[in-house]
This record gives C-alpha cells, sequence and structure tokens, in this order.
C-alpha cells in the first residue's frame, strides 16, 4: 500500500436513531439515521469503524467470539468511546450478578433482563471494551464512536416490543451471565492522548497532535485514522472530523492540525497469540 484512501461513509437508518445529527453530520429529510460506518478497504479488513447515535434504547444483545461461528469467519469484539451524552444517559455491559443460561432466557422472555444488567452513567470521555460474548444494550442520548471486528452477527434477547426478531438460543448460548470487569472500562476525559486497547484483535489509541516516537514504533505498517477534532494531511489530501482514512503508515501524514484523532490497526495472527485475555492499554 502506497497512498491514503479515504473510506465511504454509509448512514444507517436505525428505529432508535436520530432524525438530527451532531455536527458535522447532517441526516437526510425524514430518515433515522442511527449508523455512520465506513467502508471496509481490502487492506485493512478485519476492523470497522462506526459512529452511533441513539434517541431511543437498543435492544438487549450479544456477539460470538472467534470459536463460536464458522470457521473462516471472525467473532466480534468491540469497544466504545463516548463523544456526546445527555444528562442520565446510560449503557449496559453484563449483569449485576452471575446469572444462569436458564434464567437468562426465562428473564429475556418476561423482560427483566433490562433491570439485571449493570447500567453504568455515560459521559464524554468514557471507554467501554466489551469482550465477545458480553450482553449489552446502549440507552438514549448517547453519540459515541465504535471500532469492532469487522462481524454483523447480532443475537437480540430483547427488544422492548419492538417488531423484530429476537434469537435467545443462540444469545444464551454464546452469552456470557457475568458481571462486566471493571478493568475494561475507564473514563479519558475529552482531550489528551490515551492508549485504549492493546490487542488480541485491534489495537486502538487517541492522539492529541502528532503521534510520539512510541507510538509510532506500536503502529507499524497501515493504520485507520479518524479526526475527531481538527484535520489530519497526507499529501494534498485533507481528512476532517466526521471522515475516516486508510494511511499507509503514520509517518506519511500531517498531525500537525489534527487535535484529536484516533488511530486502530489490526494486530495480526501471529501476533494475537501474545495476547491471551483482554486488556486496557495502560495510559
Amino acid at each position: 500500500m502506497s497512498a491514503v484512501v479515504r473510506l465511504r461513509p454509509r448512514m444507517v437508518e436505525k428505529i432508535w436513531g436520530r432524525t438530527v445529527l451532531p455536527a458535522p453530520f447532517t441526516a437526510p429529510a425524514n430518515k433515522r439515521i442511527g449508523e455512520i460506518w465506513f467502508d471496509v478497504p481490502p487492506e485493512m479488513d478485519s476492523v470497522l469503524v462506526k459512529y452511533l447515535f441513539t434517541s431511543e434504547k437498543l435492544s438487549v444483545q450479544v456477539h460470538p467470539s472467534d470459536h463460536q461461528v464458522p470457521l473462516g469467519q471472525c467473532g466480534k469484539e468491540e469497544c466504545w468511546l463516548v463523544l456526546d451524552a445527555e444528562p442520565g444517559a446510560k449503557l449496559a455491559l453484563g449483569f449485576k450478578h452471575e446469572i444462569s443460561p436458564e434464567a437468562m432466557r426465562a428473564a429475556a422472555l418476561d423482560g427483566s433482563i433490562e433491570d439485571r444488567l449493570a447500567w453504568h452513567d455515560a459521559k464524554p470521555g468514557d471507554f467501554f471494551h466489551l469482550p465477545s460474548g458480553t450482553v449489552h444494550a446502549i440507552g438514549p442520548g448517547i453519540s459515541l464512536v465504535e471500532v469492532q471486528q469487522n462481524c454483523d452477527v447480532t443475537y437480540r434477547l430483547f427488544d422492548y416490543g419492538r417488531p423484530r426478531a429476537l434469537h435467545l438460543d443462540q444469545a444464551v448460548e454464546v452469552a456470557i451471565g457475568q458481571p462486566h470487569d471493571p478493568a475494561l472500562r475507564k473514563s479519558c476525559g475529552t482531550s489528551g492522548n490515551a492508549a485504549l486497547i492493546e490487542g488480541p484483535h485491534f489495537r486502538l489509541d487517541r492522539l492529541a497532535g502528532p503521534p510520539s516516537d512510541d507510538m509510532r514504533s506500536r503502529y507499524p505498517g497501515a493504520v485507520l485514522a479518524v479526526p475527531l477534532l481538527g484535520t489530519v494531511r497526507v499529501g494534498g489530501i485533507t481528512v476532517r472530523a466526521g471522515e475516516c482514512c486508510l494511511l499507509p503508515d503514520l509517518d506519511s501524514a500531517d498531525f500537525s492540525a489534527a487535535l484529536t484523532t484516533l488511530i486502530t490497526q489490526p494486530v495480526s495472527q501471529c501476533a494475537a497469540a501474545d495476547y491471551p485475555a483482554l486488556k486496557l492499554a495502560s495510559n
């Protein structure tokens, strides 16, 4: 790879989306946009970047792991960085207390699963890492960036009576009936450098300005760059907030006007063996 690639954004309608989006985005007239995601380039097809905007609760759901999908496919590990949140906005990750598969299924059927989940206040700069199998939900009034394995397999446990299919058998089979590990969530504030994730499937950092020498050494080769505030320049191309680009490497880009940028890249299969457990990167 020798040139920058600006990834094409796609607006995705969702019943829980918004008709008015935060700048720099604009929703088409009479469309409820819940997600904006960027076409995955073939040079980096294992990582997907999305924006999410909620006006209603998302379903209670779960995603499978690499070992719970057909051979040759990947599971879905994901993470969220909250960009904005209305007062009282909340996210759910895992359960308040351990729950058996049978009790989880029963709670999904009678709707009490919502109360069994552990709900966390959401505010700008909060970061959450969701291993595959984490039962989760997102409440209304939240804008966030999601970085994930490039997998779209979602099993719904509960959907507040909406006329959409549930997947109870599959969901209960892959779900972890445990509280979410507190080590997998933290507050990063709204500015400054923040090391967010280091393996096993991808690494993710937030930059304030140009990357350090240490960061350049940790990110060899191609990276995805997502400006949140300011711009990244590559040759004659300016990548602005709300866009996403694939860079040949960090040295190819000018970050001098980039106030806040997310960068991410997959961890190679051979390197993934060095990360037997998910972890947040140390700041």
